[in-house]
């Protein structure tokens, strides 16, 4: 997770109104693939890591900062590709506090039968994901 955190940290002020997300898949101890959102906020995170993988990734497992996306805007749910992927475990930074993510991209993994975690690095993605998280808070009230 930590390397997943360096990803996403490097694209800090970078991604426009998207949170800067690091993903790092991992299979049989060894990186198969990484990503991190890229500029203007697109592709995310989960999906350059996936491109880099390619079917490597299915049985591995996903680190991510920030829960995958599990609503339809201008991308498919990073939910979705991780699941198409075959991954078998997640862990998850953070839960996403965008209302149109909360929890429901974890439950989408779970329900597809992966190994869903939550809480590692946990304070340090909420840092991460601070200015985010006060933005999407703005705009709810």
């Amino acid at each position: 997770m930590l390397r997943a955190l360096e990803l996403g940290a490097a694209q800090s002020g970078r991604t426009a109104e998207n949170p800067a997300v690091g993903c790092v898949l991992v299979k049989d101890g060894e990186v198969i693939g990484e990503g991190a959102t890229q500029d203007g906020g697109r592709p995310h995170a989960e999906t350059v890591a996936l491109q880099v993988a390619g079917g490597q990734a299915r049985g591995a497992t996903a680190y991510v900062t920030l829960e995958p996306c599990s609503h339809y805007g201008q991308t498919a749910p990073c939910a979705n590709a991780l699941i198409e992927a075959g991954i078998a475990r997640c862990f998850i930074a953070v839960v996403d506090r965008d209302p149109r993510v909360h929890w429901r991209g974890a439950a989408l993994l779970q329900e597809a039968g992966i190994d869903v975690r939550v809480g590692l690095c946990e304070a340090e993605a909420a840092e991460a994901h601070k200015a985010f998280f006060d933005r999407v808070k703005n705009e709810n009230l």
